[in-house]
């Protein structure tokens, strides 16, 4: 499906907010009630529906009929829903937010006031998301991308008082994000191509190439349960693994490429061992060979776009490493198989005598 976003002079709303849905009743009602008390009030929501098949429809007619809703018969993917309901929208900014998350009273008020404020080269605002569950710990305060390939949640699992200053984060998690509509079309949305998962990474990224900038707003504050319209966990590999290399050939230049290949092959090392599921993991990375010169073709735009130096683009990717090392992972795999082996020829000399 192709998009074509529309490019609007005046707007009839500052803001509209959009939720892609899929199978996601249960978090749906929680959500949709706290943006229905939100203080500040010139702003529209739309719901992207991918396919509903638990009466996620059937609710919004019925309890929240000032919802627009956007239904498609399948599951077009986060990218996609995303990219349907921003061409539906007539608002000046565009926020993103997930389906499992409940927004505090002034949240996208507290957006909406810093980005009317905020110098033209602000094109994203990252919230300040706190765990639902455990509501003084952090969910996300900005993602980053590091060199050895993983997509990292800022101060994820850490207490909410250590992140309570504006400041400057590489990118937006798009559960509950702000961006600048004219930005957001300028570099074309979403990439399709993605389906779900790291789809909002790449857009931070490519947003920070050409120029602009993406701020931390401590003050607005949305709670998150996590994984609310959760894809079978083969498909999630199969897409991780894939994604993570479309992000590197499409958006990083061949030198940085180079200086970097050690730490991308530790990474896909890394993962591959860690996830386990290690057929979904090679048929993604395969399916990225696929996808290839339509990620090449995808690459020669972003360049065009590109207004950092190689040097500042460096710096913008992380070298730390949240995880445990290679050779610690590679140890407690060597030993899980070896046990798992002993067992195996235990039973079969059981059986055989």
């Amino acid at each position: 499906m192709s998009i074509n976003f529309r490019q609007m002079r005046s707007y009839s709303n500052k803001a509209t907010v959009i939720i892609p849905n899929w199978n996601g009743k249960s978090h749906l009602r929680i959500c949709l009630d706290a943006l229905s008390v939100q203080e500040y009030t010139n702003f529209e929501v739309i719901v992207v529906d991918n396919g509903s098949s638990d009466g996620s429809v059937e609710l919004i007619r019925k309890a929240y009929q000032w919802v627009k809703l956007i239904r498609f018969d399948c599951n077009q993917g986060f990218a996609e829903g995303c990219n349907a309901g921003i061409a539906e929208s007539q608002a000046e900014y565009i926020v993103l937010l997930n389906n499992d998350t409940k927004p505090s009273p002034d949240w996208i008020g507290e957006l909406i006031r810093f980005m009317d404020s905020a110098s033209p080269d602000v094109a994203c605002l990252s919230s300040k998301m706190l765990r639902l569950d455990q509501p003084d710990l952090i969910d996300d305060a900005g993602d980053f991308l590091t060199w050895r390939g993983g997509a990292f949640k800022r101060g994820h699992g850490e207490k909410k008082e250590l992140y309570d200053l504006v400041e400057e984060v590489m990118s937006p998690c798009a559960g509950a994000a702000l961006y600048r509509r004219t930005v957001f079309e300028k570099l074309g949305g979403m990439d399709q191509t993605f389906f779900a998962y790291l789809e909002d990474v790449d857009l931070g990224l490519r947003i920070r190439l050409a120029g602009y900038r993406c701020i931390f707003i401590p003050t607005a504050i949305v709670y998150h349960v996590g994984h609310g319209s959760s894809l079978p966990h083969e498909q999630y590999i199969f897409l991780t693994s894939r994604n993570r290399l479309f992000i590197y050939i499409k958006n990083i230049p061949a030198i940085l490429l180079l200086i970097h290949f050690g730490s991308i092959v530790y990474g896909w090392v890394f993962y591959f061992l860690a996830f386990g599921l290690h057929k979904s993991y090679l048929k993604g990375t395969l399916s990225f060979f696929k996808f290839l010169p339509v990620m090449l073709k995808k690459r020669r735009a972003v360049r065009s776009q590109t207004e950092l130096n190689t040097t500042d683009i460096d710096a913008l990717l992380s070298s730390e490493w949240p995880e445990i090392s290679l050779l610690t992972l590679s140890r407690d795999y060597i030993q899980a198989h070896l046990v798992s082996i002993h067992k195996w020829w235990v039973l079969v000399r059981g059986k055989a005598n």
